[in-house]
């Protein structure tokens, strides 16, 4: 599907902007969600690593039927709108729940919601250059934590005044906003109807592809919910009303980092950057085996928010790069499938640790897996392509 430039930075433009507002009207809720869950609706933390893993599960699930009906189908549009559509939904089902199993629709349609991005990220990826990919999912990845500080900030601000559940309907706005962009702005390229679709298998998947998917999933066994940061600083005596606050740290400090890592991805390529990615995921299981005092856990959310922003927006590129490209879309679906499915025992299993062996344990358990990962990511190739211009760069 190529676009001139004009139109294709136009495309970007758009989606920077909608991503600015749905994550608004999300990171609304998201910096509160674990404390509605657990203090409002009465969970255990059982409950709420259910909650979070289902929802990631099923986005992986979601993803990578949209990625193949789009690639099949050579549409990207229909799914970007309707993914934010499912997002306002489920919010204003969050706002009419009760009792914490009320949620569990309502979180299936949020998490649903997540099959506007392998469609969006291929259409990013197919009118991007190996010179700027990085730099458009970086831009991406700033405007989604951009609008996470804004609708962290409505949180801090409001959610005295409003409630939870009139904070939860307000949400849906920015969202709805979202789509009306998508439908009016978003001109899509006509499919070329000649050309056959070939069915993707593991063959048509490089070694670098699939060596890349194990390591992901190691890591990714043991990258649990954020819920749990926000709980282990409740735990250690921060009032609620701060803990936004501290989820500001890491969404403000994502925001800024994102758009550099991307542009550094494409000066010193991927895996570097994917490195830095892990270290700092490293030193925040490091922070809090330690034991830290107070003062020193607004620091684990900045080191969350550095790795964050080395890690997003990168690991898209990435994949991009090693898929075939009548297959993008596909790919980044089916890789976000099987790291969804991972994310669910990742977050069962944390919140089963923190019960039986305490809070530092399930931070052991995602340092020994993070190692695993770096160690395997040395021995992944970047395509010829993206080290060439790596190379040009420096």
């Amino acid at each position: 599907m190529e676009k001139p430039d004009g139109e294709a930075q136009k495309t970007i433009r758009v989606f920077a902007a909608s991503s600015f507002l749905n994550d608004m009207g999300s990171d609304t809720i998201y910096p509160v969600w674990p404390m509605f869950v657990t203090e409002v609706l009465k969970a255990d933390m059982a409950a709420l690593g259910f909650l979070d893993g289902l929802g990631e599960a099923l986005v992986s699930l979601s993803q990578a039927v949209s990625g193949y009906l789009s690639d099949r189908l050579k549409k990207r549009k229909i799914f970007i709108w309707l993914g934010y559509l499912c997002g306002a939904l489920s919010r204003l089902g969050y706002a009419a729940s009760t009792v914490w199993p009320h949620l569990v629709p309502f979180r299936i349609l949020d998490r649903l919601g997540k099959i506007r991005n392998p469609p969006r990220d291929a259409e990013v990826a197919d009118i991007s250059s190996p010179s700027n990919r990085g730099r458009n999912f970086g831009l991406l990845r700033a405007m989604d934590n951009l609008g996470a500080v804004c609708g962290i900030l409505i949180a801090i601000l409001l959610l005295n005044t409003l409630g939870y559940r009139l904070l939860f309907a307000l949400a849906a706005i920015p969202s709805l906003i979202s789509v009306a962009l998508i439908l009016f702005f978003i001109r899509e390229a006509k499919a070329d109807g000649s050309r056959v679709h070939k069915e993707l298998s593991l063959t048509d998947l490089d070694k670098n592809f699939r060596l890349f998917l194990v390591l992901s999933c190691l890591f990714a066994l043991g990258a649990f919910s954020y819920s749990f940061l926000l709980i282990y600083a409740r735990k250690a005596g921060y009032p609620t009303a701060v803990i936004p606050v501290l989820y500001l740290v890491f969404t403000a400090t994502a925001s800024l980092l994102s758009l550099p890592f991307g542009r550094l991805s494409d000066r010193i390529g991927r895996k570097p950057v994917l490195h830095i990615a892990f270290i700092f995921w490293a030193a925040v299981c490091l922070i809090v085996m330690a034991r830290p005092g107070r003062l020193l856990i607004p620091l684990i959310f900045v080191f969350y928010g550095i790795h964050k922003a080395a890690l997003d927006p990168v690991q898209k590129t990435l994949i991009t790069e090693l898929s075939p490209a009548d297959h993008r879309a596909g790919s980044l679906g089916g890789f976000q499938m099987i790291i969804g499915f991972c994310a669910l025992p990742a977050s069962l299993g944390a919140g089963w640790l923190w019960v039986r062996l305490g809070d530092v344990a399930p931070f052991v358990l995602s340092l020994g897996l993070t190692a695993a990962a770096m160690v395997l990511l040395f021995f992944v190739r970047e395509g010829r392509a993206r080290t060439d211009v790596a190379k040009r760069a420096v």
